[in-house]
């Protein structure tokens, strides 16, 4: 069974190598061909990321960059359709929320090509977020959906999809963590940066970090958090951007008032940073996850989350950007003595590859 993997930004990453593994250890039944769209066009960083989770190279890269939403859309389904009328794939596989998973889906369901979403019946309910757009509309073209968690099944009865398309097969994130973390304790990350007890900082999306009033209000509730406990912040190039152009720059630039800012991270030195972590506190969906099953307190900068089922094991809070909210949060859960109790969702049990191989075959 020929099968396209595709990825076009790094949290892809994550997704597709448990998948790509799977297939090479079951080399009779599955060829994989792995497609890297481009959407994410840092080489350096992707780079160290296929390396960090043993990703062969990609097969085809497809190079479409940054634009628009709607320009970068129309640009992976202009290069993707060739591949695939080439290919004549038995099935595809899209993960994730990102611009290329609907534009290949897109590609697929025109063809009359199966189309597979991995991490399918997510739900923010929030219609601003681009990620939730994508996400609604994979679901509603793919032959079969590969849902997380219990409640992502639900959100899909309720959205009209038959439940022949629907397979509960567990968390494909967790896979990657799973597997990669007796090779993160390798790192030496946290002697690198002189650390003991400390928490840390992710912040990606735009509505926390293009807007100079949000990402301002963000950062001096960290220096109020920092005063507690240090925190270290792996700045996205995007973020470093933006606060590179307001006036606490040189307030917040080398470590100052308890905050060490440092290059993104690969994925290993950035497992082995984060699992031993007092507290995390992000804006991104995929390290919600991963301290859940870690049983690492985490705060959600954002208003909501697709992914609740983290909420109802009472690892991941949700505080917006409101600093109240965030301070209050933040010294209750450092309060707390660290806890060796995990409560971890049915099937997010590093299996869950296997399981969507059985499902296509």
């Amino acid at each position: 069974m020929k099968v396209i993997n595709v990825v076009g930004a790094r949290p892809n990453f994550m997704k597709v190598a448990p998948l790509v593994d799977a297939m090479k250890r079951r080399e009779q039944q599955f060829t994989p061909l792995v497609v890297h769209t481009g959407q994410h066009y840092d080489t350096m960083m992707s780079d160290a990321f296929f390396k960090d989770l043993e990703l062969p190279e990609p097969d085809l890269y497809l190079n479409v960059g940054s634009g628009s939403h709607a320009a970068q859309t129309a640009t992976v389904m202009e290069r993707f359709e060739p591949v695939v009328l080439q290919e004549q794939p038995d099935w595809v596989l899209v993960v994730g929320d990102v611009n290329s998973t609907l534009a290949c889906a897109l590609v697929c369901v025109k063809l009359g090509i199966k189309v597979a979403h991995v991490e399918a019946g997510l739900r923010s309910h929030d219609r601003t977020m681009p990620e939730e757009i994508n996400r609604l509309l994979t679901d509603q073209i793919s032959d079969l959906l590969f849902t997380p968690s219990q409640d992502a099944d639900e959100n899909l009865r309720a959205e009209g999809i038959p439940e022949e398309r629907i397979r509960f097969v567990g968390n494909i994130m967790i896979d990657s963590l799973l597997k990669q973390l007796p090779r993160a304790e390798r790192s030496n990350i946290r002697q690198d940066l002189q650390l003991n007890e400390y928490a840390v900082v992710t912040l990606h999306r735009p509505s926390n970090v293009d807007d100079p009033k949000t990402l301002q209000r963000i950062l001096e509730t960290l220096e109020q958090v920092s005063l507690r406990i240090p925190i270290v912040f792996p700045v996205h190039p995007r973020t470093e951007k933006m606060i590179l152009g307001m006036e606490m720059a040189e307030r917040l630039h080398y470590g100052k008032n308890g905050i060490m800012f440092t290059p993104p991270l690969g994925y290993l030195d950035f497992l082995q940073l984060y699992s031993g972590a007092r507290l995390v506190l992000t804006d991104s969906g995929g390290i919600q996850e991963e301290t859940t099953v870690l049983g690492i307190p985490c705060l959600t900068l954002r208003e909501n989350t697709e992914r609740p089922i983290t909420v109802t094991m009472r690892t991941n809070t949700i505080v917006g950007t409101d600093p109240a909210k965030i301070t209050s949060a933040a010294f209750a859960a450092l309060d707390h003595k660290k806890s060796t109790e995990r409560r971890i969702p049915p099937l997010w049990d590093g299996h869950t590859a296997d399981r969507i191989l059985d499902a296509l075959l």
